[in-house]
């Protein structure tokens, strides 16, 4: 044995003089392993810590092989090696050693090592002590640290899943987030399904991924004996925590979900203000159980999605309420106007926000008229509600009403205003109404704080109509400024008017102008058909999106396949003035002769001559008397003849002396057909005489 005295080193510096007892207080215990002789001295205290008596040691290492694992023991031998190698002074480390009774115990040492003054490795002194409940500690805060974060996880996932939803506004919205696959791996699930409560039974409205369909459940009852239809009916989740449990509790239903692969189930009752909207069934293929902790999270998922889910079927229900409104409250279809090609849109504004804005108040409608004239409006109430959408339709009925009474347009638009401000309501109206003349192609156009209309000319070229406007309905009425200037346009066969809302031309911080030349480029480079322009508008609004919606009229001129005037006379006959009563009768004759009707000129002549004397006797103005011809199915010669009176004209017997009374005999008797529209705050009495065609 190498002499100890001869080759020992000095301590570390902070090693106390007599350290036992010092040791001893800290149920620490010290040893002294002498390198070159390979002893390894312990004190007392250290036996106590290997649960060794000192008859059981005999200073070799080996000897604590009994109390030191095979594993721990190439552990420690391991690290001495390498801190010897590295030139460390010191080491530390925790290892486990077997007590008598066969328990494992941790225990911690640190041993100093000295060299002498060639570096060799000399001796190493250092201390072990019982670091069981050290270890137990940190093995609790390891613990309490998965705890925590499996917590955090979990409410992660509340969380992320209230996110995703709270930005969904529809049922679907609500299924597309939670079968999303980044949905599934926030839930932790393998597979959901998902059904609404709707009359007693339950209708499944989701399930993925692909493939995890079971055939039969898309409607169940809910008294049939599946998790989701307990969930529902007992108002309490269902748990399912190993594959045995599934097919012992669901004998239907395990066999066709074998092949997912299912470890456990969880099965939540949708709620929302206090009864059931539906169920929800998460299941899982990688755990097995569920900790109270678990259900906390997964009961609070559902409460939150279920929350989502009647707020998304709210929506829902009121979307189709506005929209249906809506819809009853423009034009179901709009009516077929010989001579004209007509397309109409409708787009709702798509802006994120209240319910309420997915409705509007702007309008279209086209207007048959007399005469084979037809007017054209267009129109936005202020407001994006249901009330919008209700004054929409009132104004858009009372429009047509007055222009169905042969109202000049101004009137047309001046009445409306009153209506307007009469109505109970704050809300005014922007409108534009075009009155055209399909056998002239004049154009009469009338507007109230509404965007210009523009023209596409069959060579494509496009420009902007200014039109000197009024104020907008209800507001011109409140302020007394009843007067609507009327602006003429011409439209040539093939030409096209169109009518829109703001919402196709206004953007965000854009300029009105900037707005409309930009829609005039997209016009002129857009097609010729009106309903592939029309689409292709409306395509731009919807891309560009908004919160404003938008209503579209276009109108081309179509002359060549409408019935249409081969020639027009008209001329203005004062009340008592004979002359002009004989340059009436003289312009028809030649007219009627010059047009082809020779042989019914005697018939055409003696029924003008009657509407205009009934006329000119029976009211206290003059009168106004047209000729045209209309061609279409057949070739038509018509008379019209207007006068200031609103009295509709009576048959009559004739008197005693037999020169009063025959007029409408006459009329009835000679011409094909015949009739009276009102026009304004008097009327048009015409009639139509078939004549043959010109050779």
């Amino acid at each position: 044995m190498v002499d100890r005295g001869a080759s020992a080193l000095s301590l570390p510096d902070d090693w106390p003089a007599h350290p036992d007892p010092i040791l001893a207080l800290n149920r620490m215990g010290s040893f002294d392993w002498d390198l070159d002789s390979g002893l390894f001295h312990m004190d007392a205290q250290a036996h106590e810590v290997f649960d060794l008596r000192p008859d059981e040691y005999d200073d070799n290492p080996m000897s604590l092989a009994v109390r030191v694992p095979n594993a721990e023991a190439h552990r420690l031998d391991a690290l001495v090696a390498q801190a010897i190698k590295d030139g460390s002074e010191n080491y530390g480390t925790y290892f486990r050693l077997r007590c008598r009774d066969g328990s494992l115990r941790w225990t911690h040492t640190q041993g100093y090592i000295r060299r002498d003054q060639t570096g060799r490795p000399r001796r190493i002194i250092g201390i072990v002590r019982d670091a069981t409940e050290e270890m137990g500690e940190l093995e609790a805060r390891r613990e309490q640290a998965a705890q925590d974060e499996a917590r955090r996880r979990q409410t992660n996932v509340v969380q992320l899943t209230t996110a995703a939803l709270a930005h969904a506004r529809t049922v679907q919205d609500v299924i597309d987030v939670l079968k999303d696959t980044h949905g599934l791996t926030h839930l932790g699930a393998t597979s959901l399904v998902m059904g609404l409560v709707e009359a007693g039974r339950i209708r499944l409205i989701a399930e993925g991924p692909a493939g995890s369909f079971v055939p039969g459940t898309d409607i169940t009852r809910i008294d049939e004996p599946y998790p989701m239809s307990e969930a529902v009916r007992t108002l309490s989740p269902r748990f399912i925590e190993s594959p045995e449990e599934f097919a012992d509790r669901y004998p239907i239903l395990w066999p066709h979900i074998t092949g997912l692969n299912i470890t456990s189930a969880a099965y939540l009752p949708l709620i929302a203000e206090a009864r059931p909207i539906g169920a929800m069934g998460l299941l899982y293929s990688d755990r097995y159980g569920f900790t109270p902790e678990d259900r906390n999270v997964l009961i609070a998922l559902g409460s939150s999605i279920a929350q989502s889910l009647m707020r998304a079927m709210l929506y829902e229900q009121e979307k189709d309420l506005a929209t249906g409104l809506q819809q009853a409250m423009l034009p179901r279809t709009i009516p077929s106007v010989p001579g004209t090609d007509v397309a109409v849109r409708y787009r709702a504004a798509s802006a994120e926000g209240s319910l309420g804005r997915d409705i509007g108040g702007d309008w279209y409608d086209l207007i048959p008229l007399p005469g084979g004239r037809v007017g054209a409006v267009i129109g936005d109430v202020q407001g994006h509600d249901t009330h919008a959408a209700a004054v929409m339709g009132q104004l858009r009925i009372v429009l047509r009403a007055y222009a169905a009474e042969g109202h000049t347009p101004a009137t047309v638009m001046a009445r409306a205003s009153v209506f307007l401000h009469e109505l109970d309501t704050d809300r005014f109206a922007t409108c534009l109404y075009a009155e055209a003349d399909l056998a002239t192609g004049v154009v009469q156009v009338v507007r109230a704080g509404h965007i210009d209309p523009l023209v596409r000319r069959a060579d494509g070229s496009c420009r902007r109509v200014t039109v000197d406007g009024g104020l907008p309905l209800g507001l011109s009425a409140e302020f007394g400024q009843l007067e609507y200037p009327v602006a003429t346009l011409e439209l040539d066969p093939g030409d096209t008017l169109l009518l829109c809302t703001d919402g196709l031309v206004e953007t965000p911080g854009a300029d009105l102008d900037d707005g409309m030349q930009t829609l005039t480029g997209l016009i002129s480079a857009g097609p010729a058909d009106v309903w592939e322009l029309a689409d292709k508008l409306i395509d731009v609004a919807e891309d560009r999106g908004g919160d404003d919606d938008v209503a579209l009229l276009l109108l081309r001129r179509r002359a060549l396949d409408a019935p249409q005037s081969g020639g027009r006379l008209q001329q203005h006959v004062a009340s008592g003035d004979p002359e002009a009563l004989t340059q009436a009768r003289h312009m028809i004759r030649a007219a009627v002769a010059a047009w082809g009707g020779r042989e019914r000129s005697d018939e055409i002549e003696l029924v003008a001559d009657e509407l205009i004397t009934n006329a000119l006797m029976h009211t206290e103005g003059s009168a106004i008397v047209t000729l045209r011809v209309l061609t279409g199915s057949d070739r038509r010669m018509r008379v019209e003849v207007e006068d200031s009176s609103s009295a509709l004209p009576r048959r009559r017997e004739a008197g005693e002396s037999g020169v009063s009374g025959r007029g409408l005999l006459l009329v009835d008797l000679l011409s094909d057909v015949w009739g009276v529209e009102a026009r304004g705050g008097g009327k048009c009495v015409w009639c139509e005489f078939v004549v043959r065609e010109r050779t």
